[in-house]
């Protein structure tokens, strides 16, 4: 009964390997208590990206069981509020059957950029942190903080 109280939440990007993958993950470890998230890909990867993995799995959480999942698989889902983090996936999901309420965040994919491990890495922990705080701003909005 306690779940049923929870908010559904959907964190939509295009490959669903690194930006809501880490939303899922941060979401669930900070406001499991009352938020029940979920992650998707308009046009999932088929992977969950090294260093998204890495950088959650630096504040001690888990990524066990993490993978790549289309957008399609909850289609048919009701949401309290479906989160776009990035553009692509803004305009391949401008609406949500079922969802309560959109919300778009426009977080840049860490992945890109210059091809150097010290800084790449380093855009990951940054939109890790960027997305944390979003995801915190999110909760106190549905009634409950971290």
């Amino acid at each position: 009964m306690l779940d049923r109280l929870k908010k559904r939440v959907l964190f939509l990007c295009t490959g669903n390997a690194a930006r809501s993958q880490m939303a899922e993950a941060l979401a669930r470890a900070d406001h499991g208590e009352v938020l029940d998230p979920v992650s998707a890909g308009s046009r999932p990867a088929g992977f969950v990206h090294p260093l998204a993995i890495r950088a959650i799995e630096e504040l001690g959480l888990s990524m066990d069981g993490a993978h790549s999942k289309s957008a399609d698989e909850f289609r048919n889902e009701d949401f309290d509020v479906v989160v776009t983090v990035c553009d692509s996936a803004a305009q391949d999901c401008p609406t949500w059957p079922g969802a309560k309420r959109i919300e778009h965040w426009s977080i840049e994919d860490p992945s890109y950029g210059p091809d150097d491990p010290a800084t790449r890495y380093s855009r990951f922990l940054a939109t890790r942190d960027e997305i944390r705080r979003r995801i915190d701003e999110l909760a106190s909005t549905l009634g409950e903080g971290r």
